[in-house]
């Protein structure tokens, strides 16, 4: 008994030594928190084993018993919670309703119905099951199961480092629980007689073998600074102590050789010792806060006040809050009252005066200032120093007028005549006392760094300036060109409203020319020659011509304003293409061009726009005669396909540029090649007829090649057209 009591103990020790080198590791961290929690937990219950048969009591045997299974209760729990938060924080789902069963059985663990009884025999206490074991064992499988789903099943997101950890953990807690179970309730029923106390730390082994694993392998808990450090502290005591020690012996040796040194002063010396090296540093500590606040009131670190300044000047594009940040940082690492900027007015923004004090000089004063400043070659200047230049006694006075001792030029050039772009002033020092030579080093430091930080900050704030300058211009611009295309929206209507009439106007007396014309070409006046038959053919082909022009423009007229209407009914195009041919052959002809059409004989009738599809066959067939060079031959072709009808007019002319041909159908558009052939056209035919032919479903069907001709037509489909597709 006594070596397995021993035995325990020393796991104890080692456990708590463990805990509490994790624990101190990170004080403030949850994790280590949790796990001192757990490693004195399962000492407490371990060692309550140890002890559970010592009481002659019956009754104490029993409390102690009931005491085992709330502590196991305790150490389920911290185990639960720990697995929430390692490796790596999870949701705390089923975490609440898990506590409150946990805590009811708990409870219930100082009663019969879970702790069940313990009785005296003659091989010493027996102890027998409660009604309700099976709930406090349901308990510890459901904190088994939890422990396994938040180290194992919850970890997806986990790094493979945390991965890793969790598993090793999760292993060690399952394997720690399923021995500590059988230990405490499978055993006991196998044989009642059993001395739990010497077989319960082998459960603590088990958890402490893969948790320590985990520290070793995968640096769970860093332990080698927190080793080094003690290790360096224990040997630097050691050595103190023995030299301490041995001091004391040779010194008393030396002036009392005949005192001899009793063990129990020895060991006293000892003690001294080991306590002066413990309490030395801290004495220290604390006598160099006093002194400091005593003799170095203005003491400061340098380097971490440029640090903390870099960090500002990096970090804002503000250049009131650099600034302020900045006056922050100077007054409270130099320790001066106030410390204030003044930057000069640049192309988009006054002077500015920003600090930690609202206190402004006069502007007639800081135009003497920087007069004067210009003149002393000095970056840094202190009202302190004995003054000799009268400049210098001038400047010192204005400067200590408005509560400044020191005074630093945002300069960024050794030329130091230049006014800058702004100044730093301090005020006095909180202590009282003068600023030194390193606070004038610093000084001169801090400005160098400022004032490229400044200068970046005010090219951004002009940028920025000028860019809500350069959007206000483009928005004032905007409206003037509103303003301006309102008007040409309204010229542009006026205009299309004077083509409509003026184009009214002209089809009446058109119309009449044409009537007369006709009649007289009829011989209804009298007989005519043939030279004048063929001028009055001529007049009757220009006057048809000037119809269609007409036509055109009022078509466009009518897009602008919704109007253009299609009005379908049967049209046979053979004979349309015929009938509009019969106008043509007499140019045709004037040029020696052979204007040839095979009319079908057999063709279907379409639902077609009949005055807009003749106007489109005019200008397709019109244009081909008049660019077309004398003596070429133009083709014409309607051809009924299987699922769509296809009219082609050829021409052997001039072509279009291939640069040109992709804006050939927009309005007024004229190739190069075609306003010197034709200079009067008007570039509205072709884009005419794109939107009668695309307006009535079908597509343009156009090739050129530039001085051997081109191909210019349309196609339909035929099942949208037909008339009677049951007939055709």
């Amino acid at each position: 008994m006594d070596s397995y009591l021993f035995f325990t103990f020393l796991i104890d020790a080692i456990i708590f030594s463990g805990s509490v080198l994790v624990f101190t590791r990170n004080p403030n961290k949850l994790v280590n928190k949790l796990f001192l929690i757990i490693c004195v937990v399962s000492i407490a219950w371990a060692t309550n084993f140890k002890f559970i048969e010592v009481p002659t009591n019956v009754d104490h045997v029993k409390l102690l018993n009931s005491i085992s299974y709330f502590i196991a209760v305790i150490l389920m729990f911290t185990v639960v919670l720990f697995t929430y938060f390692f490796p790596e924080k999870r949701p705390l789902k089923y975490l609440k309703a898990f506590s409150i069963y946990l805590g009811i059985v708990g409870l219930l663990s100082f009663t019969k119905f879970i702790a069940g009884d313990v009785e005296i025999s003659n091989k010493g206490y027996v102890f027998s099951y409660g009604a309700g074991t099976i709930f406090y064992s349901v308990a510890f499988l459901i904190g088994i199961l939890l422990i396994g789903r938040n180290l194992l099943l919850d970890i997806k997101k986990f790094t493979i480092e945390s991965k890793k950890q969790a598993r090793i953990v999760a292993t060690g807690f399952i394997f720690t629980f399923f021995v500590g179970l059988f230990l405490s309730l499978v055993l006991p029923g196998i044989n009642q007689t059993t001395k739990l106390d010497d077989l319960s730390p082998f459960s603590l082994i088990l958890f402490l073998s893969f948790t320590g694993y985990a520290i070793v392998k995968h640096k769970l808990f860093d332990f080698r600074a927190l080793v080094v450090r003690s290790l360096s502290y224990i040997l630097a005591i050691s050595v103190f102590s023995t030299f301490y020690v041995l001091a004391l012996y040779l010194i008393r040796r030396v002036l009392f050789p005949s005192t001899s040194i009793t063990t129990s002063q020895l060991v006293s010396n000892v003690v001294v010792g080991l306590i002066i090296v413990v309490t030395y540093p801290r004495l220290k500590v604390f006598f160099d806060k006093i002194t400091k606040k005593l003799f170095f009131r203005d003491a400061y670190d340098p380097q971490v006040l440029l640090d903390k300044l870099n960090q500002t000047l990096v970090t804002n594009v503000d250049l009131d809050m650099l600034l302020n940040k900045s006056a922050v940082l100077i007054s409270e690492g130099i320790k001066s009252v106030s410390t204030n900027f003044y930057i000069r007015e640049t192309s988009y923004f006054d002077s500015r005066t920003i600090g930690t004090q609202s206190k402004l000089i006069p502007k007639s004063e800081i135009e003497i200032i920087q007069d004067l400043a210009a003149k002393l070659h000095k970056k840094v200047h202190t009202t302190e120093q004995d003054a000799v230049d009268p400049n210098e006694n001038e400047l010192n006075k204005l400067l200590s007028k408005n509560g400044i001792e020191v005074m630093a030029r945002l300069v960024s050039t050794l030329d130091y005549e230049v006014k800058g772009i702004g100044y730093i002033f301090l005020g006095p020092k909180k202590s009282g006392s003068l600023y030194t030579s390193q606070d004038i080093k610093i000084m001169e430091i801090i400005a160098n760094e400022l004032v490229i930080a400044i200068e970046n900050v005010l090219r951004f704030e002009e940028i920025e300036q000028f860019n809500v300058t350069l959007q206000k211009k483009i928005d004032d611009a905007t409206s003037q060109l509103k303003q301006t295309n309102e008007k040409l929206l309204a010229l542009d209507e006026a205009k299309d409203e004077f083509v409509s009439m003026a184009s009214h106007q002209l089809r009446t007396p058109l119309t009449s020319i044409k009537g007369y014309i006709s009649m007289v070409l009829e011989e209804d006046a009298g007989k005519i020659n043939d030279t004048q038959k063929q001028m009055l053919g001529q007049a009757m082909f220009s006057s048809q011509r000037m119809v269609y022009l007409i036509s055109d423009l009022l078509n466009v007229s009518r897009l602008k304003t919704g109007k253009f209407i299609i009005e379908p009914k049967p049209v046979y195009l053979p004979d349309l293409v015929e009938s509009e041919l019969t106008q043509l052959y007499e140019g045709a002809s004037a040029k020696n061009i052979t204007l040839a059409f095979d009319k079908p004989k057999k063709f279907p009738t379409l639902n077609l726009d009949d005055m807009k599809i003749r106007q489109v066959v005019m200008n397709f067939t019109d244009n081909a005669i008049y660019y077309t060079p004398n003596g070429g031959k133009i083709t014409l072709e309607l051809k009924d396909k299987r699922d769509s009808i296809e009219f082609r007019v050829k021409d052997t002319g001039i072509g279009v540029p291939k640069a040109e041909q992709h804006k050939l159908f927009a309005k007024f558009y004229r190739a190069d090649n075609a306003r010197k052939a034709r200079p009067d056209g008007t570039g509205l035919g072709l884009f005419m007829a794109k939107k009668v032919i695309v307006a009535q479903g079908g597509s343009i069907i156009f090739d050129s090649k530039e001085g051997k001709g081109s191909t210019f037509g349309f196609s339909f489909p035929k099942e949208k057209l037909l008339v009677n597709p049951e007939k055709q």
